[in-house]
C-alpha cells in the first residue's frame, strides 16, 4: 500500500472516525511522546487515534488492513507531516474566521442528522464532555491547513499559454471541449501476427480511398484473418478509448492513423469529419463612458458629491460629456479618451459600477453613485452579445491543469515540509530509518 493513499485517507472527512477521535482524545489516562516536530510533540494517543482512524476508513471502503507495524510507521509519518503543517500555521498567524468555521462544523452537524450547532454540540457533549470542542478544533486545524496549501502553493504553479494550446489539442482537451469526430473503425484479428500485420497494410491502404468499410471487410477477409469495419458516425472523443482517441485527434479529415496494435487485434481508423460542440459562450457586453470624481486631502466627500451632481446637471442641460471628462475626471486612463471605457464585460468593474451599466438603459446619463473609487457618473452608449467562447475555453483549460499541479505541488510542498522539519521519534520501532 503506497503512503499516497494514506494522505487520501487523511484527506477525508467522516463523521464516525472525527466524532470518536473526539472522544478519545478526553480519555487517556496516561500517555508518552512518541515523536517530536518543530516545538510540538505527538503523543502515543494521537498516533493510536490516527490508527483508529485509519483502520476506520479502510474498513469503510472494503480494503484491506495492513500489518500493524507498517500501519503504525504510515500513520505517525502523516501525523509528522500533519504537525509540521500547523506549525507553519502558527508562524504565519492562520486562522479560520468564525463564519467559515460554523459553516465546516454545521455540514459535519447535517450529515449527523442535527440541524443547529447547538443541537450538534448537546448530542455530542452528552456522549462525552468536550467531544464538541475537540471536534470543533479538530475542523479549525482542517480549515487553516487547507489555508496555507493555497497561500504556499499557489504561487508555485506556472501555467504558460503554451501549455493552454497544448492541452486544448490534446485528447483529454479536444474530449473537455465536446469535440465529436465521425470515424471509420476497422479492426484486423488472427492468429497469425504476420499475416494479420500483413492484411491490416492492405486494410489502411484500401482507406485511403475508400470510405465503405463494409467493402473493404469482404474484399480482405480471409479464412485465417478477420476484417471488421463499421461507420461509428459523430461520437465524442470521450467516448472513445484514450488509446485510440490519441492517434485520431491529430488527424485531419480524410487522414488514417497507423497501425494501432491492442490486445484485441490491429485497429485502423480513419477520420471523415470533426466538430466542436455548437454551444457558444455569448456574454453581454457594454460600450461605456464615465466621469469619477475621486476624495483627496484637498477635495472633501461632500465637495466631491457636489462636484459629481454639478456635471451630472451640466449633462442633463447638454454639456458635452466627452469633454466635461477630459476635464475633469481623475480617471486619467479613460479621460483622454472622453471617458471612455470601451466594452466592458460584467465581472470586470466593481459592483457598484457593474449594477448600474446593466441596469441603466442605453444612451441615459446615471445619477451619480459611489464606489471604493470615488463618485461615478456614467453612460452606456451600446451593448452586443460578445462570443467568448475562446476565453471560455482557455479558462477551462487553465483550471483543469491548475487542479492537476496543485495536487502535485501539494505533495512536493509537503515532502519539502517534511524534509525541511526537525523530527525526533521516541519510539525506536517507529522509525523506518533505523528498520
Amino acid at each position: 500500500m503506497k503512503i499516497k493513499h494514506f494522505q487520501h485517507i487523511f484527506r477525508a472527512t467522516v463523521l464516525a472516525a472525527l466524532i470518536s477521535s473526539s472522544m478519545q482524545s478526553f480519555a487517556q489516562p496516561t500517555d508518552e511522546v512518541v515523536a517530536i516536530v518543530d516545538s510540538s510533540v505527538i503523543l502515543r494517543s494521537d498516533l493510536v487515534q490516527g490508527i483508529a482512524e485509519t483502520e476506520h476508513q479502510l474498513k469503510a471502503q472494503n480494503k484491506p488492513v495492513p500489518p500493524q507495524q507498517y500501519l503504525q510507521m504510515q500513520v505517525l509519518d502523516q501525523l509528522i507531516v500533519r504537525q509540521a503543517q500547523l506549525e507553519q500555521v502558527k508562524r504565519y498567524g492562520i486562522k479560520p474566521d468564525e463564519n467559515s468555521l460554523n459553516a465546516a462544523v454545521l455540514r459535519v452537524a447535517n450529515q449527523s442528522g442535527a440541524t443547529t450547532l447547538s443541537a450538534f454540540q448537546q448530542k455530542l457533549d452528552a456522549m462525552a464532555p468536550g467531544t464538541y470542542e475537540g471536534l470543533r478544533n479538530r475542523i479549525a486545524e482542517d480549515l487553516a491547513i487547507g489555508r496555507l496549501r493555497q497561500q504556499q502553493v499557489m504561487s508555485r504553479i506556472k501555467i504558460s499559454d503554451n501549455d493552454v494550446e497544448n492541452f486544448l489539442n490534446s485528447p483529454e482537451g479536444q474530449a473537455a471541449l465536446g469535440t465529436q469526430v465521425h470515424v471509420i473503425h476497422m479492426r484486423i484479428a488472427g492468429e497469425n501476427t504476420t499475416e494479420v500485420r500483413k492484411v491490416a497494410q492492405e486494410v489502411r491502404k484500401s482507406l485511403a480511398t475508400s470510405d465503405d468499410p463494409k467493402a473493404i471487410s469482404t474484399q480482405l477477409s480471409t479464412s485465417t484473418v478477420k476484417v471488421d469495419g463499421a461507420d461509428m458516425g459523430f461520437r465524442s472523443l470521450s467516448d472513445i478509448p484514450t488509446e485510440l482517441s490519441a492517434r485520431i485527434t491529430p488527424l485531419k479529415a480524410g487522414q488514417t492513423t497507423e497501425l494501432v496494435n491492442v490486445r484485441d487485434g490491429i485497429h485502423v481508423l480513419k477520420l471523415l469529419d470533426r466538430k466542436q460542440n455548437d454551444q457558444k459562450a455569448l456574454v453581454p457586453q457594454y460600450q461605456t463612458r464615465h466621469i469619477l470624481i475621486q476624495t483627496s486631502e484637498v477635495v472633501s466627500l461632500d465637495r466631491a458629491k457636489q462636484m459629481i451632481d454639478s456635471l451630472y446637471n451640466r449633462i442633463k442641460a447638454g454639456d458635452d460629456f466627452a469633454t466635461l471628462a477630459a476635464t475633469y475626471s481623475n480617471d486619467p486612463g479613460s479621460a483622454r479618451d472622453g471617458g471612455s471605457l470601451g466594452w466592458v464585460s460584467p465581472g470586470v468593474m466593481v459592483p457598484e459600477f457593474d449594477k448600474v451599466m446593466k441596469d441603466i438603459p442605453v444612451g441615459e446619463v446615471s445619477e451619480p453613485f459611489q464606489s471604493q473609487f470615488g463618485w461615478h457618473i456614467l453612460e452606456v452608449m451600446d451593448t452586443r452579445q460578445q462570443d467568448m467562447t475562446k476565453e471560455a475555453q482557455e479558462r477551462m483549460a487553465r483550471q483543469i491543469l491548475g487542479e492537476r499541479q496543485f495536487e502535485m505541488e501539494v505533495d512536493s510542498w509537503t515532502r519539502e515540509l517534511r524534509a525541511n522539519a526537525y523530527v525526533e521519534i521516541k519510539d525506536v520501532s517507529l522509525d523506518a530509518k533505523a528498520q
